[in-house]
Parts: structure tokens; sequence; C-alpha cells
């Protein structure tokens, strides 16, 4: 590989991938002159990408040149907090304050007491996890169980499927019907969405299922606006129909599944009247999508992690994920349900981030979405938290309790980031950090089949460091002699796959570097499973799962109430079920201080039904307080029909030093867990809204 350093002064191209947390994955065309990146365009011979990209990306020179970037070590000097100050210091002495640090909290503490903050931030293989996980195990601090997005989802799904795999993406354009399930595709998947329309084209029907009317809902021939948190509800009372009326594939079902007789009785307790009650639609509603479902073939099921952020998230996504095999859906290519592609790639994780350099016995787990009670309450105490690829004063729940974690004074925080976020306010440590495009990484994709390489476009800014270089820096600071702690980027690239596995045969990571992307060595066309069963333990679709029947759960898809569910007693006092997605021109926290999308964004917005607005006198535009036990945050005030009686939408999420009181949606989320793989439950949250006068 070329050094960017060395490379021409002419305009040239670079091969690259975007390594935000999306399913698209996109490679990129970045065109480069005299050491500057001048201009970012999809890459028009990547199947997937097609030469699109999103808004947010197409501008990545605003957010690589920003005048706020990050570009050198900097100690806190003053309060932690909004307005904290920070001066100037070396590489040399962030490392050693460091690492001095270190030494002495773990002699007195233990080293479980430093805890790792990570998310994907940055989703490349080597930017995610690689050499900060070997630092932090060889370290022995805690380790972080990452469950703030798709814990719950995913663990449902592998209990039903077997992993995170399902119908490849780019053989939907053959769908009939395509029901888009707790996805804005137009705003978070939009690759995928190219393909619906193309599918749309040929003749398919599409059919959206979300709280919200959605730009993707608006450009389907159906919406069906069900409550948050009853998606497994629904999907219930769809398998009732299909058994009630025969609309089963009686073949596939003696063949390639488990548990139908069981699953038989528990839908007998989910009838469409029941159902409609729960899910706040009509019981005709119920009926005409089981049977369009039932009746056409093939038909696609595209869901994302937004039905997971509820108590019963795990079961939502199971009960979703048993529809396909009562059917016969799995036969045909474009047929079947898709969460997420990233199970067919052959990761070696354990050589990635040997976990072997852990000590023994394993320290303690500290899970990402009670990041506030922890800091507050975890004993032993917390006394180091390292964030990175994250920025949880903004994005993780019941924010109150997290400032005042990040608040204490015994508490050492180091940020490693490209800006001074929220959670940088209270750093006693800033460290600068590359962007993508400053940077060596390999990626896989949740969103599609194919492997893409992300090579350095331009040297760093000024003294910015990837997170690999930062994490084996600070390893020979601390004095591991281990030699995976010399491992360049080049050689955490072949580590990352299993080059042997038959899903890569032809490839290598030479010709990936050279290339720039291929897709796996899948057949294209192919229906799910067809080869060899469901990678399940019974090697079939589990309706009745004994994996989570050994975990203390329900082994059969059930409907699991919110925990503020709008027939509680708490719904008295906060009656609207708030959820809060992502805004069109944020990424998470990500893009949301560039000028170019604040601007477009105006300012913090509550969306809120007309009937809703009428009974609080809000009009549009209206300044509210939205508030519950929790704590409160400010909005103006959009009045649509976009939203559904009982329901009101915070786009999400803004930095709160950019919000107009300081503070976002995240001051009313809880900690509160889902039923299995401890995820957040960010749309499990009810709320009362009131104007400000």
């Amino acid at each position: 590989m070329a050094n960017p350093a060395s490379a021409p002064t002419a305009t040239h191209t670079v091969r690259g991938a975007c390594p935000h947390d999306c399913p698209d994955t996109c490679a990129l065309d970045v065109t480069v002159s005299e050491g500057r990146v001048l201009k970012v365009a999809g890459a028009a011979d990547h199947p997937p990408t097609a030469g699109v990209l999103c808004t947010k990306v197409a501008f990545y020179p605003e957010r690589i040149y920003h005048p706020e970037r990050l570009l050198h070590p900097a100690r806190r000097i003053g309060a932690k907090g909004p307005g904290a100050r920070f001066e100037r210091i070396s590489w040399d002495e962030a490392l050693a304050t460091i690492a001095d640090r270190f030494r002495r909290i773990a002699a007195a503490d233990g080293a479980e007491a430093i805890v790792p903050y990570s998310y994907a931030g940055n989703s490349g293989m080597l930017g995610y996890a690689s050499m900060d996980r070997r630092f932090f195990h060889r370290l022995g601090a805690s380790q972080l169980d990452r469950t703030i997005c798709a814990s719950a989802g995913a663990m449902g799904y592998r209990a039903t499927i077997g992993a995170s795999v399902g119908f490849d993406a780019e053989n939907v354009v053959d769908a009939r019907l395509i029901i888009l399930w707790g996805t804005n595709s137009v705003v978070s998947n939009l690759h995928f969405w190219r393909l619906a329309q193309e599918a749309k084209r040929r003749g398919a029907r599409l059919i959206a299922i979300d709280p919200c009317r959605t730009t993707t809902a608006d450009k389907c021939d159906q919406h069906i606006a069900l409550l948050p948190g009853t998606d497994s509800a629904l999907a219930l009372g769809l398998m009732h129909v299909l058994i009630r009326d025969d609309l089963l594939d009686h073949d596939y079902l003696a063949r390639y599944t488990l548990g139908f007789e069981a699953l038989k009785q528990r839908v007998l307790e989910y009838p469409p009247q029941r159902v409609a009650a729960i899910c706040g639609i009509s019981t005709q509603e119920i009926e005409n999508l089981a049977h369009a479902y039932g009746s056409t073939r093939p038909a696609a099921i595209r869901t994302n992690y937004g039905i997971n952020r509820s108590a019963g998230g795990g079961m939502a996504l199971r009960s979703v994920a048993c529809l396909p095999a009562l059917t016969g859906a799995w036969r045909d290519a474009a047929g079947g349900v898709l969460l997420s592609s990233s199970g067919n790639y052959p990761v070696d994780t354990a050589a990635l981030e040997r976990p072997d350099l852990m000590p023994t016995p394993a320290p303690r787990t500290v899970n990402m979405s009670t990041i506030g009670h922890e800091l507050l309450r975890a004993q032993p105490p917390i006394k180091a938290l390292f964030v990175y690829n994250s920025n949880p004063l903004a994005v993780a729940p019941q924010s109150a309790e997290v400032e005042r974690g990040l608040a204490r004074n015994d508490l050492f925080t180091v940020v490693h980031d490209l800006f001074q976020t929220d959670t940088a306010d209270y750093a006693d440590l800033l460290l600068p950090a590359t962007s993508h495009m400053e940077q060596l990484d390999i990626h896989k994709s949740y969103g599609h089949l194919h492997l893409q390489v992300n090579l350095p476009a331009i040297v760093p800014l000024a003294e910015a460091l990837p997170n690999t270089e930062l994490f084996r820096r600070l390893a020979r600071q601390m004095g591991f002699s281990e030699a995976c702690f010399a491992d360049s980027d080049e050689d955490l690239c072949r580590q990352a796959f299993d080059w042997s596995d038959p899903r890569l045969a032809g490839l290598s990571w030479e010709r990936l570097k050279a290339e720039g992307h291929a897709r796996l060595n899948l057949p294209l066309g192919e229906a799910p499973f067809a080869a060899g069963g469901f990678p399940t333990p019974s090697g079939k679709c589990e309706f009745f799962s004994e994996m989570l029947a050994s975990a203390g759960l329900d082994p059969l898809p059930t409907f699991i109430e919110p925990h503020e569910w709008r027939q509680s007693p708490l719904a008295a006092q906060f009656p609207l079920a708030l959820i809060t997605p992502p805004a069109r021109n944020f990424l998470n926290t990500s893009f949301a201080n560039s000028p170019r999308f604040l601007a477009q964004e105006k300012s913090p917005a509550l969306h809120i039904h007309p009937v809703d607005a009428a009974a609080r006198g809000i009009a549009n535009d209206n300044p509210l307080r939205i508030h519950n036990q929790r704590g409160e945050f400010r909005a103006r005030a959009v009045v649509s029909d976009r939203i559904r009686p009982g329901v009101a939408m915070a786009t999400s999420i803004w930095w709160r030093k950019l919000s107009p009181d300081g503070r976002n949606c995240n001051e009313v989320t809880s900690q509160a867990l889902t039923e299995m793989g401890g995820g957040a439950t960010f749309y499990d949250c009810l709320v009362e809204v009131e104007r400000v006068v």
C-alpha cells in the first residue's frame, strides 16, 4: 500500500469505505489533490452503492476540515462540564499521564475499576475492535457489554434463525411483496430502498409498518401505524390468521421447522381482535396483511433494530423472524426476512481482539446501556473511563445520571474523538482522532455481502491518531511486551478474517487492497438456507428455542408489554409514548455538529398528532417541554398527522450543548433493559408534553 504521505500531488482517487453505523457500508471514491480531500463519491462499480451516496457522506470534506476538529492532545484546566477549557500538551505527556493513572488505579482498586466505553462511531474492523480490545484485555479492565443498539434483536433473531443472516438484499428486486417493518429505509438504508423501488417498478407491493408515516411510508402502497413496542403482538396476530386460514407451506413446516405444534397453540392466544387492541390498529388491517403475506410469492420482510428498543424487543424480532417459515417464503431467493447480513462474514474475532490476554477469572462486565447507573453505583466503583467511538453523555439513556457520573471529581476520564463532544466536556484528557480518510481499515457490512477496504486518502491532520496507533502506543507506555501489540494495521487487516473459509475463496488481503471491494463467495440468486439448512442447533427454523428456555426465557414467541405501557397507571400522568428515531441529517450524534445539517434540522423538534396537540393547546412551532419522572427537554412543536395519536416523536440525537436548553431527548429515556440481550429500551418511554408559555 502506498503511504499517503508520498502520494502524488496531482489529483488522484483513493478507494474508501464509509465507516458509519449504517447497513449500506458504501464504497467510496475519494478525490484528493495536494494532500487534501476535494470530493467524495459513491463507487459506481460497487453493486450495493451503485455510485449513490447519502447527503451526509457526500459532504464529508466538511467534516474532515471542520474548524472545530481536535488536532492536538489536551488537558482540562478548571471545572468539568459545559464550557470546560483545555490546554495543549504533547502526546508523550498524554500517554504518560494515562499510564500513570491506570497503574495507580489498578494497584489501589484493581484494573476492573477501569472501563472502556465504545461503540460504532467507527464500524471498520480495525477501528471498532482490534488493538483497543487487546489493550484492555491485557490490562484486565472491565469488559463492556455493547448493548446500546442491537443486542436484544440479535439474540431473538438468532434464537429463531441461528445467525445474523437472511435474504440477499441484491435479490429483492424480484420480490412481489416487500414489508418494511420498523425501518425508514429512505433515511437509514438508502441503497436497499433503491432495490425496493426497482421491485415496485416490476410490480411489487410495498407495505410500511411504523408508528410514524415516515418518508419511506409515504412512498409505499400501504402504511400500518401500530403503537410502539407492539410489533411482536402484530407478528403473533399474523401467525394466528396464517394458521387459522391455512395459508401455510406444510411441506416446508414438516421438513425445515421445529416446534410448530407448540407455536400453533401459542398463537391461539392472539386472535386479530385482541392484537388490534394491543397494537392500536384495526382488525381488518391484520387480516388483510396476513392474507397478502400468505398468498404472495416471493415475499420479503426487511426489518431493523428500531423494533428491539422496548421491553420485549428480542421477542419482537424473534416473532417477525418466524413468519417466512410458516409460508415457505424462504424457498425464494427474493423471500424471507433480513435483519442483518453480518453473520455471513468469517470474522476471526479471537485473532483481532485476543481475549486470551485477559486474566483468569475474567473481569466483570459493565452494560453500556446503564452507564449512568454504573458510574454512580457500581461496586467496586469505576475510577477511570476511556471513551472512543461514542458520545455517551448524548447517546446513553437517562442522561442526567450519566452527567452526574461523569462529573465525579474522582473519575479519571479520557476521550478520543474528532470533536469536543458533550462527553468530552467532562474529560480530563482529550485525544485527537483521525477520520476514516486518514487511516487504513477493512470492512464487512450488515446490509449486503461485500467486503471492502478503506485506504487512507490523506495523512492524519496535525497530531490525530487512529484507534489502532493510540492503543499501540499506550501498550508500549504500559510496558506490555506481547508481540501482538507490534502488529501493524496491515497485519490486523490480514488477521480480521479467516481467509481459508470457502466464503472467501479466491480472495486475499492483497487482492482486496488492490481492487477495493469484492463480494463474498456466495451465489447470487440462491434462496437462503437452500444448501445446508438453518444455522441453529437443530438445523431448522426454531419456533421453540431450547436456547431461550435454558436462559429462563419463554421458548416460544410471545408478546411482552413495554415497561412503560400505555395501559399502566403511569400513563395517567404521562400519556404519550415517545419514540426518538434518527434525524435525517444526523447519524446518532455524528454529523450533528455540522453547520450545514444543523441549518437543515433547524432545532430539536417534537412531532405530535393534531388531536393530542389540540388537547394541550399546542400549535406548530410552539416551544414545548417534554417531561417524565426522569427529566425533561425542550423542543419546537411539529403538529402533524404523520405521527399516530397517543405517540410523540423527537428526532435525534442532538448534541446537548447545541440544544436550546442544554439537554436532549435522552433526559427522559430509561435505563430499563430488554428481556433478552440486556439491550437499551429507548422507545419504551412515556412522557407528557406541554406548551411553554
